[in-house]
């Protein structure tokens, strides 16, 4: 079970996270998780050219280790890192200095200052610890550690492309039914994913650019 549109409750328990972007630009922001893989990110980096379209990658540092030349890949198409922990990891299931290692090690690889919960289950204690503890690459030292820079980011649209009992076309559906100015869309690159995935993108970014929207990193 798991909502395409984010509730209104869920943003008010979680303030500090950010859910969607300005809602008064027509600009959205697609991001996606669980990469890089070969072929699935290298597809997502293609589809994205051809609409001139920036992106916000949440890597697994797994898989960072596994295929650092996708990864690569990535950055140099101009598009935004974000931290996904290294085993991608559940936070409702593990304890708080498991989660915050975790997602140091990423953090070595990684090197920026978003970052995205698995699953998007996270604790509280978790928050408090990710934003007080790990150093966004732009911030200075010397400074507070609560000065880090670290944005916890969720969504506002989960396409729904990681069920395998989803049809391409209403993943599809999802995101174009749901989507308004600023939001914050996920898809996965991932195997996993990667049917649903080659169906709707394409398709998203054809829809929203005939309706002059643009497409821009966190």
């Amino acid at each position: 079970m798991y909502l395409i549109k984010s509730p209104l409750l869920l943003k008010w328990y979680y303030p500090s996270l950010l859910w969607n972007k300005s809602r008064t630009e027509k600009v959205i922001y697609l991001t996606f998780d669980d990469g890089p893989i070969p072929n699935v990110t290298d597809f997502v980096l293609k589809t994205l050219k051809v609409f001139n379209a920036k992106a916000t990658f949440f890597c697994i540092g797994d898989n960072i280790v596994k295929h650092p030349e996708v990864f690569e890949r990535v950055k140099n198409d101009g598009h935004a890192i974000g931290n996904h922990t290294f085993n991608h990891l559940k936070g409702w299931k593990t304890d708080n200095e498991t989660y915050l290692q975790n997602t140091l090690k990423c953090q070595e690889l990684t090197q920026t200052n978003l970052f995205r919960p698995p699953y998007g289950r996270i604790r509280k204690s978790q928050i408090k610890s990710l934003k007080s503890k790990v150093q966004s690459p732009k911030s200075d030292s010397r400074l507070k550690t609560t000065d880090s820079g670290l944005k916890i980011i969720m969504w506002d649209v989960l396409s729904g492309d990681f069920d395998i009992k989803l049809s391409p076309e209403k993943c599809y559906q999802n995101v174009i039914k749901h989507t308004e100015n600023g939001s914050i869309i996920v898809f996965h690159d991932s195997l996993k994913a990667f049917d649903r995935l080659a169906y709707a993108l394409p398709k998203v970014l054809a829809y929203f650019t005939e309706r002059g929207f643009t497409f821009a990193t966190l």
